[in-house]
């Protein structure tokens, strides 16, 4: 009986240790996600208010981009894969730095927002935004249904978005851009609650083995992918019930 306990003990201590170290890993990733969020909005907002640094991407006046603002526009994408290919080069430290770089840039490719939108709208769908985050983010947290099998789904219709999207650049199409904002709100919204579930598994499969730099980097990415359906979906509801100037 003394022996049982024992196992017991130490089961429910181990337990303990786990949980404990789950939710310093969640909170760093939900802090690194928002530390993110807010140099993306600081950059956007100082570029899109000021004309003189805007006309360095776009013309001030039809919100076309230049040479310059096609490599800020497609310059997150690029960093992503780049980021994915380097993280096991990386430190921590490196890939935090990383992704707070790849914050800024992506602020610099959405400061059009702040020009093409009011500036209320923008934080009326930043709100709404949050919500809706927030409670898809805790339910993919706390549910107890597998939602694994979301992931080839939901990754196949990002591509189908971005493929339409970049399509769409050239066409100029009211109704491709309304499907896709439509979609894009869905699809980011189910990568949500998959991306928390995932991050949450991912911990609880490697705590044990105790590799704080390796969580450590394992806590920026899931920060950045986070941060990437909050951002996508921002933008999509934006473009969906956002009043434009």
């Amino acid at each position: 009986m003394a022996d049982f306990n024992t196992i017991r003990t130490a089961a429910g201590v181990r337990t303990a240790e786990i949980d404990e170290g789950l939710r310093a890993h969640m909170n760093k990733v939900y802090g690194t996600m928002s530390v993110g969020t807010f140099v993306t909005f600081l950059v956007a907002w100082a570029v899109g208010t000021s004309p003189a640094l805007l006309s360095i991407f776009r013309d001030p006046a039809t919100l076309q981009p230049n040479i310059l603002g096609w490599i800020v526009m497609f310059a997150p994408l690029i960093m992503v894969f780049a980021f994915g290919a380097a993280l096991n080069r990386l430190s921590a430290a490196g890939a935090q730095l990383f992704f707070y770089v790849f914050a800024a840039v992506m602020g610099l490719s959405m400061s059009w927002i702040f020009v093409a939108f009011t500036g209320y709208s923008i934080a009326q769908v930043f709100l709404v935004t949050s919500i809706a985050f927030a409670g898809l983010s805790l339910w993919g947290y706390t549910t107890k249904k597998d939602i694994s099998g979301w992931g080839s789904f939901l990754i196949m219709g990002v591509i189908g978005i971005l493929v339409a999207s970049i399509i769409n650049i050239f066409l100029g199409s009211p109704a491709i851009a309304f499907a896709v904002s439509i979609l894009g709100v869905l699809i980011f919204a189910g990568l949500t609650a998959y991306d928390t579930q995932k991050i949450k598994a991912t911990y609880l499969q490697h705590a044990h083995t105790g590799d704080q730099e390796w969580l450590g980097k394992a806590a920026i990415m899931g920060a950045l992918n986070l941060y990437l359906d909050f951002i996508n979906m921002f933008m999509f509801l934006l473009q969906l019930f956002g009043n434009r100037e």
